[in-house]
C-alpha cells in the first residue's frame, strides 16, 4: 500500500530506480518514480491522482526500448506482471491485458485450440507494446487480430475503441494523445491445439537459430525498408561485429545490437547512429529505427 497526494493505492511505488534492471539491453539511468499497479482499477486510480502534466512512460518487458544514461524524469508505469489476465470469451475471441507477454498469449491460444496467434511467440515484449507499434514476426502483425482495444487516458479515464479509430501501419500506430493500451480483444480461428503448439516450437527454434536470443538485446533495431531487409543491408556494409564500447552489431544477425557485458546506453545509441549513417552513405537507404529511445543524456 502506498500513499500519493493523500490517496492510498495497492501497487508498489519506488523512487530513483535504475532502468538497467528493467530493460532487455540491461542499460539505462534511473527513473524518478516507478509504479507497479496491482491491477487495472488500481492503475486508473493512480493515474487519476497525478497532475495532468506529469510525464509518463510505459514499460512492459523493456524490449524495443533504449533508456539513456541520464534516466527518465517523470513516472514510469510498469505493467508486466500486473496487467496479466487472459480470458477466452467466445469460440474465437480472446481478451488479454496489456502486461501479458506475447509469448504467453501465443501459448495460451495454442492450448485452447485457437490458431492465428502463433507468430506472437516470436515477439519479445508484452501485448501493450505490440499494440503500440503493431509488432510482428514471421510475416504477421499484431493488429491483424485486433477487434477492439481498451485504453486508459490522462486522469485515469477508461475507453473502449475499435481498430477503425487508429491509423495502423508497418511498425507504427497513431493513437489519441495521452491514451495507453490496457487490454485488447482478439479474433482467432478454431483449430488443432497440437498443431498450433508444434508450430510455436518450430518458430522458436528458427528464431533461436538466427537471432542472438542468449545475449542482452532489444529485438530488431531497424524496420525493414520496402522490398528489402535491414539485416541484409547492414551486413552488406561489413558491419557485423562492429563495436562501440560494450555495444556490438551481432555477428549472428546484423539487425540486432547486443550488450557484450559493459555497454552504456550511449554506446548503443552511437552504434545505432553509425549503422544508419553507414547504410545511408554506402547503399543510399535510410533505415528507420524500431527501437524507442527515451530519457536524458548523462
Amino acid at each position: 500500500m502506498v500513499v500519493v497526494n493523500g490517496a492510498s493505492f495497492r501497487g508498489q511505488l519506488q523512487q530513483q530506480v535504475s532502468m538497467g534492471g528493467y530493460t532487455s539491453w540491461r542499460v539505462g539511468g534511473p527513473a524518478r518514480c516507478l509504479y507497479r499497479p496491482a491491477d487495472v482499477d488500481d492503475l486508473m486510480a493512480f493515474l487519476g491522482s497525478l497532475p495532468e502534466d506529469e510525464p509518463l512512460s510505459w514499460l512492459g518487458l523493456g524490449s524495443n526500448l533504449l533508456v539513456r544514461d541520464g534516466g527518465i524524469e517523470g513516472t514510469v508505469i510498469a505493467i508486466a506482471g500486473a496487467l496479466n489476465r487472459i480470458e477466452r470469451r467466445s469460440a474465437t475471441t480472446v481478451w488479454v491485458e496489456a502486461g501479458v507477454p506475447c509469448a504467453k498469449l501465443a501459448k495460451f491460444c495454442a492450448r485452447e485450440g485457437l490458431r492465428g496467434a502463433e507468430f506472437m511467440a516470436g515477439i519479445p515484449g508484452t501485448v501493450g507494446g505490440a499494440l503500440a507499434m503493431n509488432a510482428g514476426a514471421f510475416g504477421r502483425e499484431t493488429w491483424e487480430l485486433v477487434t477492439a482495444v481498451e485504453t486508459v487516458g490522462v486522469g485515469g479515464r477508461r475507453h473502449r475503441r475499435r481498430p477503425q479509430e487508429y491509423q495502423v501501419g508497418y511498425r507504427e500506430v497513431h493513437r489519441p494523445k495521452g491514451e495507453w493500451f490496457i487490454a485488447a480483444e482478439l479474433r482467432l480461428a478454431q483449430g488443432d491445439s497440437q498443431a498450433a503448439q508444434q508450430q510455436i516450437r518450430h518458430l522458436l527454434r528458427h528464431r533461436n537459430s538466427c537471432q542472438p536470443t542468449q545475449q542482452p538485446c532489444a529485438g530488431s533495431v531497424f524496420r525493414n525498408p520496402p522490398n528489402d531487409k535491414a539485416g541484409r543491408l547492414i551486413e552488406s556494409c561489413g558491419l557485423k561485429g562492429v563495436s562501440i564500447g560494450g555495444a556490438q552489431v551481432s555477428e549472428k544477425h546484423a539487425n540486432f545490437i547486443v550488450n557484450t557485458g559493459d555497454a552504456a546506453a550511449a554506446d548503443i545509441e552511437h552504434l545505432i547512429q553509425l549503422v544508419a549513417e553507414t547504410v545511408a552513405r554506402r547503399r543510399g537507404v535510410t533505415l528507420v529505427p524500431e527501437v524507442h529511445v527515451v530519457g536524458d543524456l548523462a
